[in-house]
């Protein structure tokens, strides 16, 4: 079912507030091969398991308890205290207007996935955040993956976006290549 790809290795986070959809996700997940899945039903446990369990990737709801899947994603990516602000983070939500999935873009998640999940949905968008991580950038109102999914990557002009300094470049490559 996984399609070749040995994942035992991977550990995953799943943040949502319904323990059914947790549950699927994780039986998912497992059919894949995943063997250490952490889960959080709510911001705090989100932040803990983040610092304890160090996960190689995230699939988060947009609904949590105290605060927002996005708030908490914002927190991720510009933490002093954040321990990976470089994680891939997969939004999965059932909120699937334009306007829900550009203010998950700008809250800096990786890949967007809409309920009802799939099994192939979710086969998907783990193996693009694994194979094809998007290089991250700064600027004065965002930090996170490049939100440009099409273009000339071989533009060098005066407004072509430029990605991060070139250690945390380095420090988000040997991230994706770990996992």
């Amino acid at each position: 079912m996984s399609g070749g790809y040995r994942f035992e290795r991977l550990k995953v986070l799943v943040v949502d507030d319904n323990p059914h959809m947790r549950k699927l996700v994780v039986t998912i997940l497992q059919a894949f091969g995943v063997i250490n899945i952490f889960e959080a039903g709510d911001s705090e446990q989100t932040w803990k398991m983040l610092r304890e369990g160090n996960p190689d990737v995230v699939f988060m709801d947009w609904i949590l308890d105290r605060a927002s899947g996005l708030e908490l994603i914002k927190k991720i990516r510009t933490s002093n205290q954040s321990p990976n602000p470089f994680v891939p983070i997969i939004m999965l939500t059932g909120y699937t207007q334009a306007e829900h999935v550009r203010q998950a873009r700008d809250a800096g998640i990786n890949e967007f996935l809409a309920k009802p999940v799939s099994v192939n949905a979710i086969m998907m968008r783990l193996v693009a955040v694994i194979e094809h991580p998007r290089p991250f950038v700064r600027t004065k109102t965002y930090f996170g993956p490049c939100r440009r999914r099409h273009g000339d990557e071989e533009y060098r002009g005066p407004e072509r976006r430029s990605t991060m300094d070139d250690e945390a470049d380095n420090e988000a490559e040997a991230h994706a290549q770990a996992v």
